[in-house]
């Protein structure tokens, strides 16, 4: 599988691929953390494009994943703030948001997150409780839960992760 950034000529498919993660998210016990309001919207990836910061998981030359990345100090304001923990580093660190597959080809979600970590040794990452399936890829990552953060989509709390 390769990473590549997106570009304007994937934004279909990219949102092909929301959909089908939307579904099966609520398939699996977490209807709320994208379905209720279509998450994530198009003006947004559409802006995550033009800013470089969407990415595309291609294998074989089909995109079957994408993913958000970005990098700096203090880069993800809702994660200025944990309750219930603290993170376990404060240098500049990387943020993975918005990690959907078409659900074609195993293995999607690590590669995916492997190499963002990969750019920069150090990542955080949140998740919706009702979420076990990437709670679970996230501990098999590595990664350490770290307490609770809120973003400003919903009310609904989120679970932060760190890999340092």
């Amino acid at each position: 599988m390769q990473i590549r950034k997106a570009t304007e000529n994937d934004f279909e498919r990219i949102m092909e691929i929301y959909a089908i993660a939307r579904a099966f998210m609520a398939e699996h016990g977490n209807p709320n953390q994208w379905g209720p309001t279509s998450w994530p919207p198009e003006q947004l990836i559409r802006n995550d494009i033009e800013r470089g910061k969407c990415h595309v998981c291609e294998c074989d030359g089909k995109i079957v994943g994408v993913f958000y990345y970005d990098f700096g100090p203090d880069i993800e304001p809702t994660y200025a703030h944990i309750e219930d923990g603290a993170w376990l580093d404060d240098s500049p660190y990387g943020v993975v948001h918005r990690v959907a597959s078409d659900g074609s080809v195993k293995g999607v979600g690590s590669t995916c997150i492997e190499w963002a970590y990969q750019q920069c040794g150090h990542l955080r990452i949140d998740t919706h409780g009702d979420n076990a399936v990437m709670q679970r890829l996230l501990e098999k990552l590595g990664f350490k839960h770290c307490g609770t953060i809120y973003v400003e989509e919903d009310d609904y709390p989120r679970l932060a992760f760190e890999r340092v």
